[in-house]
């Protein structure tokens, strides 16, 4: 793998793909430490964290209840989800949120921690932002990245066709702007490129059981996912809006009626700077 230096800025089109549209809260909040069990288990009071992409900081809460009194930091580049998150976050003194890029974030080697969670799937250079993460955590610290292969996602029976066809859409919409589709599968040989020690991954993939009580708040995800990313993408000219309202409508019927499982691919992978 390349080894290339941090760039100062990321790719303009990958940057503005990658902005999480206002809306995109409601799906973040559906998150939480409990389906980051690779992380849970890693977190010990005391510690010092980096949350890097951390959102409207569902995850970020858990992280900061479980190190307490150690201190965490969230770090994103939107504005908008900090405002969020800090207005989510007020009982949680430990925490605190910066805005910036990971790949300008200035920490020396502070953290025992770095942790991102369905981050660097969006980066047009993420071996660059792991390098990034790595610089910021302490020898004998560690680095956790937890993301998906899009590619291997699957809807049991499948979904309706319009949703297929804008799922398409955006594997290719995201292809365009230089995101891995199946970056999951690829963070071992990146953990060690980065010069991570004791290198392990797991298969953490989401399944959703119509029977299952919280179905329709899971299931949901990918609808919400067209009604927030899906204008980005119509107005790249990705797809139309006719074919947006489309695959909207026929996916929450899909959900609604619980006609399917929907599986999404994640792994995660942690390593330990020597």
């Amino acid at each position: 793998m390349p080894d290339t230096p941090p760039p100062t800025s990321g790719d303009p089109v990958a940057l503005r793909r990658a902005d999480m549209p206002v809306g995109s809260e409601r799906l973040l909040e559906t998150r939480s430490l409990v389906g980051n069990r690779r992380l849970a288990a890693l977190l010990r009071p005391g510690m010092r964290v980096l949350d890097v992409g951390c959102g409207s900081g569902a995850i970020t809460r858990g992280i900061a209840a479980a190190v307490s009194p150690g201190q965490v930091v969230g770090l994103d580049v939107s504005r908008h989800l900090l405002e969020v998150a800090a207005s989510l976050s007020t009982d949680c003194p430990n925490l605190h949120f910066k805005e910036g890029s990971v790949l300008e974030a200035g920490y020396a080697a502070e953290f025992d921690l770095v942790t991102a969670a369905r981050v660097l799937q969006w980066l047009a250079a993420p071996l660059a932002a792991l390098r990034a993460m790595v610089g910021y955590t302490r020898p004998g610290g560690q680095v956790l990245v937890l993301d998906y292969n899009h590619l291997e996602a699957t809807w049991d029976p499948p979904a309706p066709p319009a949703f297929g066809r804008f799922y398409a859409a955006f594997l290719a919409w995201r292809e365009q702007a230089g995101m891995d589709n199946g970056i999951a599968d690829r963070l071992p040989e990146m953990f060690r490129a980065c010069g991570l020690a004791d290198v392990t991954d797991s298969d953490e993939s989401e399944s959703t059981d119509p029977s299952d009580p919280a179905y329709l708040t899971h299931a949901v995800l990918w609808c919400d996912v067209v009604a927030t990313r899906g204008h980005q993408m119509v107005a790249d000219g990705a797809l139309t809006e006719a074919e947006r309202i489309a695959a909207e409508a026929e996916m929450r019927g899909w959900v609604e009626r619980r006609d399917g499982r929907p599986t999404l691919c994640l792994r995660a992978c942690v390593g330990r700077k020597p």
